[in-house]
């Protein structure tokens, strides 16, 4: 298949925040889409999402897309560098970011992550989840113990075990799979999940045009209260 695709991205610093600390990229031109949410303090947290971002924008765009995948594994990895001597020169000891990262070519898709902002595919009107979550709580989740929507008002929930920037190495998570004219992917972080149900998601993917998809997302957020920043960044197969 020939790729074309559409998409919207948006940010909100939310409600109860003072400093936006995600950071969200489009890179049409190589069907590249990253979402980043920093942590560690208002200027910590910002500068980490944001390295991410302007190092993934420097990607060539020349690179066939094995070789773009490579070189966003290696951008991500030297943003852990960059963020640790960071947070060792100013003398904090967290300095760090979730990221979830996008590669679309013909016919297929990448995501790599860490931390918990996710990526959903809502296709033929039923939602899923893609990325597993790098939190406390997944593991609950994963025994069974309860649902993703559950674990959002679980007491730990905001308690992430990887990050880009946290620990000697980075670990990533990579996931490979297909992609059909109709698909549409939903990156956010978690300043949505917190209020946003699947059904809520399901519904609205379904429903609202890329035109108003993040906007759309964002409101239910800020509705159930903004605690948080609130990134989407929603990309359509067509």
């Amino acid at each position: 298949m020939t790729l074309r695709t559409r998409y919207s991205v948006q940010s909100h610093v939310g409600l109860k925040r003072k400093v936006n600390e995600d950071a969200v990229l489009a890179l049409p031109e190589l069907n590249i889409w990253v979402v980043s949410d920093g942590m560690g303090g208002h200027a910590a947290g910002d500068y980490a999402s944001r390295l991410i971002a302007d190092m993934a924008a420097g990607i060539p765009l020349d690179l066939a897309p094995g070789d773009r995948l490579q070189a966003l594994r290696d951008t991500l990895h030297e943003a852990h560098r960059l963020i640790r001597a960071e947070a060792a020169s100013q003398g904090i000891d967290v300095i760090g970011a979730t990221v979830v990262a996008l590669l679309l070519a013909e016919g297929h898709f990448a995501a790599l992550w860490a931390g918990d902002s996710r990526l959903y595919r809502l296709r033929d009107g039923e939602i899923e989840m893609l990325t597993t979550d790098h939190s406390v709580v997944a593991a609950l989740v994963e025994a069974g113990h309860m649902s993703w929507d559950e674990a959002e008002h679980h007491p730990q929930s905001n308690a992430i075990t990887r990050a880009v920037g946290v620990g000697d190495e980075l670990e990533l998570e990579k996931i490979k799979g297909d992609i059909l004219s109709g698909d549409r992917f939903l990156i956010c972080s978690d300043g949505l999940t917190k209020y946003a149900t699947f059904e809520m998601l399901r519904k609205s993917l379904s429903e609202q045009p890329i035109e108003v998809i993040c906007d759309h997302l964002i409101q239910i957020a800020l509705a159930g209260g903004g605690g948080d920043n609130i990134t989407t960044a929603v990309i359509d197969i067509i």
